[in-house]
């Protein structure tokens, strides 16, 4: 690719993909509402709000894709959130559509079905059963992303995050983990297929005690090579096991569903 866009890359994710996505494009274009450190030669810099229609769509301009990391991905108050996971994302699919349908890998969340026991295997048919109001945002994201491909043929990954950190740090995600090596090479798949369409993709590694079916992406070529297994003992030995009715281990979208509402 000539120009890849990654929003978002200021965050936790984002300064990991920032330097493992590098290889993707001859010009990676960085994008962020929090301040990003200095670009190194292949990279340009940009602040943008997401909630600013004006500023995304010149993001956008010259882009031959795009890894959308940006908005809230934890439980805020709904004002915060509307802006940047519902308008911003609204807003990025009107510069995508304006310049030319960039494939669109864009971060969902495991969040969206977080209501669901640990005890069912979910394959992309489940409905929704999110667990916040950060949640319910990505479940409309999907359904804009989805509207946008039955309507105008904008292509996107509707790519379910479980939790991409370096490794578990809690007994849940050693079913939701998926590993920085894993992701790169999701993506790569991602932007490398002839068509993609508008799937709905776990974002798990090889994981034993997986909770999700991939089986419908087959024809990706995406195999995970990483397994939170290698963990186990590591964890048992520095982590107290929850209690059973704790919702860490009851629930898939662990944590999550105790979080309250915030007021405004």
């Amino acid at each position: 690719m000539e120009r890849l866009l990654i929003t978002g890359a200021a965050g936790q994710l984002g300064r990991v993909m920032r330097k493992k996505l590098a290889p993707l494009a001859k010009t990676i274009r960085l994008s962020d509402r929090a301040p990003l450190d200095p670009p190194a030669e292949n990279e340009e810099c940009t602040q943008c709000d997401l909630a600013d229609a004006s500023a995304v769509n010149e993001l956008v301009a010259g882009c031959d894709a795009i890894v959308h990391l940006g908005g809230i991905s934890v439980e805020r108050p709904f004002s915060e959130i509307l802006d940047a996971n519902i308008l911003g994302l609204y807003n990025l699919y009107e510069a995508a559509r304006a310049h030319h349908q960039p494939r669109i890998l864009f971060a969902s969340t495991n969040h969206t079905i977080g209501y669901y026991p640990q005890s069912e295997r979910l394959g992309p048919d489940a409905p929704y059963r999110p667990d916040g109001l950060y949640g319910v945002s990505k479940c409309f994201g999907e359904a804009l992303a989805r509207m946008y491909f039955d309507k105008f043929g904008q292509e996107t990954a509707l790519l379910r995050i479980g939790s991409c950190v370096p490794e578990p740090v809690n007994y849940r995600m050693l079913s939701t983990w998926l590993s920085h090596d894993d992701f790169v090479s999701l993506t790569e798949a991602v932007f490398r297929a002839p068509v993609l369409g508008c799937p709905v993709i776990w974002g798990a590694s090889a994981n034993d005690a997986g909770w999700w079916d991939n089986s419908h992406i087959g024809w990706l070529g995406w195999r995970p090579k990483d397994n939170a297994e290698v963990f186990r003992d590591k964890l048992a030995a520095n982590t107290p096991k929850p209690q059973p009715s704790d919702s860490l281990v009851r629930y898939q979208g662990g944590a999550f569903v105790d979080d309250p509402i915030f007021e405004e």
